[in-house]
Formats: C-alpha cells, sequence, structure tokens
C-alpha cells in the first residue's frame, strides 16, 4: 500500500513516526512527503530515505499514485487539499478540524460521495484508552446511569505553528476548532447530538476567542467543557474529565499516573487495566503529545479499513463534518457572548 503523508510539522511527526512503526509490521510504504520547510522536510525524509519528496502538497497529489494520503497541514488548508486528493482517487486520513467553513463541510461530503473513496477524521480522542474506557462504561450501563460529567482541556498559548496560523482566528477557527473540538466530537460521539447548549467565552488581546466554556443538555444528564489556550506559552497541556455515574465516579488525569480512577461508593478506588496496542513514548514532534499511542491505534484502522475494503466507522468523516459544524456553531455564539459582554 503506497502512502503519502502533506505536512510534516507538529501532527505531521506523530503521523509518520506511527507509520513508520506500522510500516515494521504491515505492507505499508511511505512513498511520498511533502513539506515546504526544508528543515522539517529533511528530517521526515531521514526517515523515510526512498520517498520522493515535494515542497507543496498540491504537486504531490497531482504527480502521485497513492492507496492512502494523510494531510497534516494547517486546519484552513484541510479541505482543499482534500477535496483535490479524493478526485485523483485517493482514500484520505485528514486532521481534526476537518474543515472551519460549513461550505467546505458541504464539499468535502460532495467529493466523498463522487469519489467513492474512504475518508476518515483524526479525532484522535476517540482511540485514547481512558476514553474509550469511559465510552464502554457509558454503553453498558456498568455504573447505572451517567449524571453528569466534567471535561477540561488547557494548553498553553500556541505559538509554534506554521507562519503562527494558531493565531490568526480564520485559519486555526481559535481554539474552539483547535483543542476544544476533541471534547465536542467525544461528546457527541458517546452520547448523540444535545438538546441545547449555551457557551460562555474569553478573548486573547487581538479579538481571537482563546477560552470557551460550553455547556450541553441532554434528558438525563448535562455536561460542561473548558478548552484554552493560556495567556502564556508555559502552561502545560492538560486533559481531564470527571463522569459522576449512579455507582461510581471515573476521573480522568492526563497528568496523573495512573491516568483513570474510578471511585466507588463504598470508598473504594479502583485503578481499571487499560490495555494498549501501541506505547512508544517521542517528543520528537515537539508539541503537546509524547504518547504515540492513539495515534498509531487510528493510523492503523483506517490503514485497514482500505485494506480490507471495510466501512470506516470510527471517525468517518460525516462526523468529523458534524462536530466542526458544531464547533463552527460555538465559536459564533462565543463571539456574540464577548460582544455582549463588552456593551454590558
Amino acid at each position: 500500500m503506497k502512502i503519502g503523508i502533506i505536512g510534516c510539522g507538529g501532527m505531521g511527526t506523530t503521523h509518520y513516526l506511527s507509520l513508520r512503526a506500522l510500516a515494521e509490521q504491515e505492507g505499508v510504504e511511505v512513498t511520498c512527503i511533502a513539506e515546504c520547510r526544508k528543515e522539517f522536510l529533511d528530517k521526515a525524509a531521514s526517515y523515510f530515505p526512498n520517498a520522493r519528496t515535494y515542497e507543496y502538497g498540491m504537486d504531490l497529489i497531482k504527480n502521485e499514485e497513492l492507496d492512502i494520503v494523510h494531510i497534516c497541514l494547517p486546519s484552513y488548508m484541510h479541505a482543499e487539499h482534500a477535496i483535490a486528493a479524493l478526485e485523483k482517487g485517493m482514500n484520505v486520513f485528514v486532521e481534526k478540524p476537518v474543515c472551519l467553513t460549513e461550505e467546505d463541510c458541504q464539499a468535502l461530503l460532495d467529493a466523498e460521495k463522487r469519489s467513492g473513496k474512504k475518508v476518515m477524521v483524526g479525532q484522535v480522542v476517540r482511540s485514547f484508552k481512558e476514553y474509550k474506557f469511559l465510552k464502554e462504561a457509558y454503553d453498558s450501563g456498568r455504573y447505572g446511569k451517567l449524571k453528569s460529567m466534567v471535561m477540561q482541556r488547557i494548553s498553553g498559548d500556541v505559538r509554534w505553528g506554521f507562519e503562527n496560523w494558531f493565531q490568526d482566528e480564520r485559519k486555526s477557527g481559535s481554539v474552539v476548532l483547535d483543542l476544544h473540538v476533541h471534547d465536542l466530537d467525544f461528546i457527541r460521539y458517546m452520547l448523540g447530538e444535545p438538546k441545547s447548549m449555551d457557551v460562555k467565552a474569553t478573548e486573547f488581546p487581538s479579538g481571537m476567542v482563546n477560552q470557551i466554556v460550553a455547556s450541553y443538555e441532554y434528558d438525563d444528564t448535562f455536561v460542561t467543557a473548558e478548552g484554552i489556550w493560556d495567556i502564556s506559552p508555559s502552561l502545560k497541556f492538560h486533559a481531564t474529565y470527571r463522569a459522576c455515574f449512579e455507582k461510581a465516579t471515573l476521573v480522568f488525569d492526563s497528568g496523573a499516573t495512573p491516568s483513570l480512577e474510578i471511585y466507588k461508593p463504598d470508598g473504594e478506588v479502583e485503578i481499571p487495566e487499560l490495555p494498549s496496542e501501541y506505547e512508544e513514548e517521542s517528543d520528537v514532534a515537539g508539541i503537546n503529545i509524547s504518547n504515540l499511542g492513539p495515534y498509531f491505534t487510528e493510523i492503523k484502522y483506517f490503514f485497514e479499513c482500505v485494506r480490507d475494503d471495510k466501512p470506516v466507522e470510527l471517525a468517518p468523516l460525516s462526523e468529523g463534518v458534524k462536530s466542526a459544524e458544531l464547533a463552527i456553531k460555538e465559536w459564533k455564539m462565543a463571539k456574540e457572548y464577548i460582544e455582549k459582554k463588552k456593551h454590558h
């Protein structure tokens, strides 16, 4: 299977390290890579000495015949590259958020339909073992009904992007589409579409939304999720959830060991066994990710869907689009909330 990678920055690095690990197990060959910054391209090429290299992704798409292309570019470039790749007959793995506008959402769905190819979106939280455990606990009813859930995703200010694209709201979709979309997507994945929601937010001096607190109402439960890019770039990345069921409370903290604990009504604290398919710590990417495990899991899953011609069920394009659409709605609500506050 011939695989290409477009974008070898932070996310691209986690992809190509995962693909390199996969290549050792499966019939996977990374035949071409594209990256416009020479030092990043050279670093990626050192892992795949036989791969052809391109400065621009569109040239790679035009000149190559591939089974799968991974699109790990800044968010505002996702849609056009994914559509071009689908039109060329490639299966596409595109990073999250799949796109930043409702028009692009529709254009992507149309291109997928026309091409008959498979598309998966990198909503990687669906592949994290602690979140898989939570979803299984909810689906099985093992601890009774879910009464409430609070989720958090905290990061320092993001200043490492190509041409500082994170700081341009039109290119990143702000903290809402870049960071918070992970929790929002997982909430939808586990609980479905909310009955109603409420949004509060703050902004950077530039006017870009940098913090969102969203509350979601369901029939018999409610969820609150906060996403923030702090004013300081030094604040460490941190993800948490606390899910209160009738018969137990599940507490996850990405910075703790063990990361997941189950608190029982009788005072017992249980540490669940969390099997993991692949453990590899790497800080090569230079971003907030050290454990490649969940990325390896989702990438391997998509590879198997293409190889065995199975439908993509874990994070198909339709799901990536629905999460992007809900995030776009929240982003607008966040802007309105901030404006209203100013006029009070």
